[in-house]
C-alpha cells in the first residue's frame, strides 16, 4: 500500500460517519438491479469474470459490471468511493493486509448472518480474522497464494544433503552447511537467499516459536517484538543471515528466482559464468514463482523463458518445530459488500456466487487457493499444489490491528529487520521498535 495512510484511514472514518455509516440501505430483494464488482489486477482470469457475469445475470436478472483496479491505487480509490453512496462500488475485492484498515470503521457491510452459508469454519481462518470486528465478519477471503521454499536438488546433493529437512531447526541447519559447503564455489553463494528488510518471509521463524508482531491486550493493540518466543525466533533468523544468506541487508522480497537460477554457475579463469554474482541453493517465494524458475529455454515464439526441470529444481513447505509446516505469511484478497451499496440484497447473491462450487472450483483450476478448503483439490495434484496446500494449512496474516497499514507504510519493519540481519542486538531493538509500533497499531 502506498501513501499516508493515517490520514487515509481518518478521512475515511470521517467521510462514513458524516455520510451517515450505521444506517446501510434498507435490503430489499434486489431483483433486476445491476451492481458493480471491483477486481484489483489481473488474477482473476477472464473466465472467470465471464462466469460471474453470466451467472448473475442469470440468478439476478441484472447485469454485472466488473472493473479492475490497480494495487498502486486500490487504498486511495477506496478511500474516496466507499463512503460515496453514489459512486460506491458495491463489491469489491481488498488486499488481506488492507482490511483492518477499512473494516474498522465501518466502511463493508455486516455480512455475519452470511458467514455459514458462504462456507463457515471451512473458509481460510486467517483470512477471516483480518476481516472481523468485534466478533463481526465484513470481509471474507477470495483467494490466496501461500510462499514455500524453492531449492536446487542437484546442489543440495552435492552438499551431501539429499532430503527435504524435517524441522526448522534441521531447515537451518542444511542451509548453512550448504553455504559452507558452496559445491560449485561461486561467488556469494546463499544456502539461503533472502533479504535482510524481507520481514514478510522471516516472520515465519517468529511464528514457529510461538511468537507474534503483535496481540490485542486490554481493547489496544500492542508491538510484541519484546516477546521470549518472538526474541527465539529472531534469534534462529539472525543466525540464518550470518551464516546462509549473502543477500543484500536492504532487499526485500522482489525476484529471489534470479539467484536460484543461477546456482549451477561454474567457474572458468576466474570468473562465473551466470547473470548475477549471486547465487543461492534455496530461496522462499510466492507458489506462482515456479513459472520463473528453470532451464533457460526458447518457446515457439523465439522468446527465451523459464522452463522447469523436476530433475533440478523442487519445492516443499518451509518445516515448523511440531512436524507441521512452518506459519508462514499467506497472500492473498478478501471480498466485502460496500456498507453504502444501495444494493444490499444483490450484493448478496454475488457473494453466493462467487462462494459456491463451481466458482470457487474455478479458482483452484487456475491456480488460484480458493476461500474454501473444500476445495483445495481443484489446485491439482502436482508438486506446487502439494506445497500450496500444505503451506498454506497453517498459514498467518498480520495482525488485524486497525493501524497496521499505517506500520507497513512506515517501514519501520523494514528498518528493524535490516537492524538485526546485520547482528545488531536483538532485545534492545525489540525495547526500541515496540516503543515505536505500538502507537501505529491504534491509530
Amino acid at each position: 500500500m502506498k501513501g499516508k495512510l493515517v490520514a487515509i484511514a481518518l478521512g475515511l472514518a470521517a467521510a462514513l460517519a458524516l455520510s451517515g455509516c450505521g444506517t446501510q440501505p434498507p435490503v430489499t430483494e434486489g431483483k433486476g438491479e445491476d451492481i458493480t464488482l471491483w477486481l484489483i489486477g489481473g488474477d482473476t482470469p477472464q473466465a472467470l469474470r465471464d462466469y460471474l457475469i453470466h451467472q448473475y445475470a442469470s440468478v439476478n436478472g441484472g447485469k454485472l459490471t466488473i472493473e479492475e483496479q490497480t494495487w498502486r491505487d486500490i487504498v486511495t480509490k477506496l478511500t474516496t468511493m466507499l463512503p460515496d453512496a453514489a459512486n460506491t462500488p458495491d463489491v469489491t475485492e481488498i488486499g488481506n493486509t488492507q482490511s483492518p484498515t477499512f473494516t474498522n470503521v465501518g466502511a463493508f457491510a455486516d455480512i455475519s448472518d452470511m458467514y455459514d452459508k458462504l462456507g463457515g469454519d471451512k473458509l481460510l481462518q486467517s483470512f477471516v480474522e483480518v476481516g472481523k470486528v468485534d466478533g463481526k465478519n465484513y470481509t471474507l477471503p477470495y483467494y490466496f497464494g501461500s510462499r514455500y521454499v524453492f531449492y536446487r536438488k542437484d546442489v543440495w546433493a552435492a552438499a551431501g544433503i539429499t532430503e527435504p529437512p524435517k524441522t526448522l531447526t534441521q531447515f537451518n541447519e542444511a542451509v548453512i552447511k550448504l553455504t559452507e559447503t558452496n559445491p560449485n564455489n561461486l561467488t556469494d553463494f546463499s544456502g539461503l537467499f533472502m533479504g535482510g528488510q524481507d520481514w514478510r518471509n522471516a516472520i515465519s521463524w517468529i511464528f514457529a516459536n510461538g511468537g507474534d508482531l503483535a496481540k490485542k491486550d486490554g481493547g489496544q493493540w500492542k508491538s510484541t517484538l519484546s516477546d521470549p518466543n518472538t526474541i527465539k525466533g529472531l534469534t534462529q533468523w539472525q543466525q540464518l543471515q550470518q551464516k546462509a544468506s549473502k543477500a543484500p541487508s536492504t532487499a526485500r522480497d522482489e525476484t529471489p528466482w534470479l539467484y536460484i537460477n543461477d546456482s549451477d554457475a561454474i567457474m572458468e579463469d576466474g570468473a562465473q559464468v551466470g547473470t548475477t554474482s549471486l547465487a543461492a541453493g534455496s530461496i522462499m517465494a510466492p507458489g506462482w514463482a515456479h513459472w520463473s524458475i528453470g532451464d533457460l529455454v526458447r518457446n515457439d515464439q523465439g522468446k527465451e523463458v523459464r522452463q522447469w526441470n523436476d530433475e533440478t529444481f523442487g519445492v516443499f513447505p518451509l518445516p515448523g518445530n511440531d512436524g507441521k509446516p512452518a506459519p508462514v505469511f499467506a497472500g492473498g484478497s478478501n471480498i466485502g459488500i460496500s456498507a453504502k451499496s444501495k444494493h444490499q440484497a444483490a450484493s448478496r447473491q454475488l457473494l453466493e456466487i462467487m462462494y459456491g462450487s463451481e466458482y470457487q472450483t474455478m479458482l483452484g483450476q487456475n491456480g488460484l487457493g480458493p476461500a474454501n478448503r473444500d476445495y483445495m483439490k481443484s489446485l491439482g495434484d502436482d508438486i506446487f499444489a502439494k506445497a500450496l496446500i500444505d503451506s498454506a494449512s497453517n498459514s498467518k496474516l498480520t495482525p488485524a490491528a486497525p493501524g497496521w497499514a499505517t506500520v507497513e507504510n512506515s517501514n519501520k519493519l523494514e528498518e528493524f529487520f535490516e537492524k538485526v540481519s546485520k547482528g545488531g542486538d536483538i532485545t534492545a531493538l525489540a525495547a526500541e521498535y515496540d516503543a515505536i509500533i505500538t502507537p501505529m497499531l491504534n491509530q
